[in-house]
């Protein structure tokens, strides 16, 4: 009318092609981790209610699921361990025999040049108590005794071939601690992903249950306030300056907020982990036919990568990448 050219930014979604071409934010099976429990005596995959799709694994159907993971393409595995026996020191987190670290070993044997195999490196599925670290006399976490076992559990799970040890207890000093110890025990080349921003989430709820939480009580004396954003970035900052090698924010989809802060403040990598609340809601909801699932899955993932995470832990690592791969 007056010569301006008309803005019309529709004409960049005009067709499945134009949006493809237009996207800018991506996805690749590689930026994605695939955690995974491994039940101690488990004669065959025991399904999690809390968690449809999701399985506690037997030795057979671990090492069958490995497999499954390399052809699709993910990045990596994150391994926890569900035992039969726990105790107030969690002893078999650093008990060679025990099922996090022999599961470690044959992930390593079967697909360690594949995959990045990697360890949580945390007290809570392996105490009686249930928290993540260990007690003292009036029943509060000892962070300084917490520390020393720590120490002890990353070089067992160096020793088992772990290629990159989690530490998702939220310990102050941790980052620091296990760094030392890895170095002193010659492990100077195993990387530490920090769970630095971790809140103290409603959204853990079904991985309590994955993992046959023993819990009572709250985690909020040592995970962060969901309230508290800045909190969140000077823990971050804290455990790049102790040595993290990645840091990752704790729940991802209730946080984007927190992880666009690290993403544009970390000098490393940036991960965030789809938690199992977050994963179970989508589940849940499409089952009652309420969303559409897959859209709903990869809607999620964007938008944690949008966000400025540079891989994703996530329950639907495997199948959301096959499915890419089936177009």
């Amino acid at each position: 009318m007056n010569g301006t050219p008309v803005v019309r930014p529709r004409r960049l979604r005009q067709s499945p092609a134009w949006r493809r071409l237009a996207q800018e934010t991506r996805v690749a099976p590689a930026q994605l981790v695939l955690p995974m429990f491994v039940a101690e005596g488990a004669a065959e995959p025991r399904p999690i209610a809390s968690m449809p799709g999701v399985v506690q694994h037997s030795l057979d159907s671990f090492r069958a699921e490995l497999d499954r993971a390399v052809r699709a393409g993910v990045g990596g595995v994150m391994l926890f361990g569900v035992p039969v026996a726990k105790d107030a020191q969690g002893s078999g987190a650093t008990d060679p025999d025990g099922i996090l670290n022999v599961a470690t070993r044959i992930a390593v044997e079967e697909v360690g040049d594949a995959l990045v195999v990697q360890t949580d490196l945390c007290l809570d599925e392996f105490t009686d108590h249930g928290h993540c670290g260990v007690l003292d006399e009036h029943g509060r976490v000892d962070n300084d005794a917490t520390l020393v076992r720590y120490r002890e559990m990353a070089i067992a799970q160096a020793h088992a071939g772990s290629q990159l040890v989690g530490l998702s207890g939220m310990m102050d000093g941790q980052v620091a601690a296990v760094r030392a110890a890895l170095d002193a025990a010659g492990a100077t080349e195993v990387p530490i992903l920090a769970y630095a921003a971790k809140y103290a989430s409603a959204f853990y709820g079904p991985f309590r249950d994955a993992v046959q939480s023993s819990l009572v009580g709250d985690r909020r004396t040592y995970q962060l306030d969901p309230a508290n954003r800045r909190e969140g970035a000077h823990e971050v900052a804290l455990d790049v300056t102790e040595g993290a090698d990645i840091v990752m924010v704790k729940p991802a989809m209730s946080y984007l907020d927190v992880l666009a802060d690290t993403a544009a403040s970390s000098p490393v990598p940036v991960w965030a982990y789809q938690v199992s609340g977050e994963y179970a809601m989508i589940e849940a909801a499409a089952q009652n036919g309420w969303i559409d699932r897959d859209r709903a899955v990869d809607e999620a993932l964007v938008s944690i990568v949008r966000a400025g995470a540079d891989a994703v832990l996530s329950y639907s690592a495997v199948e959301a990448a096959e499915r890419w791969a089936r177009g």
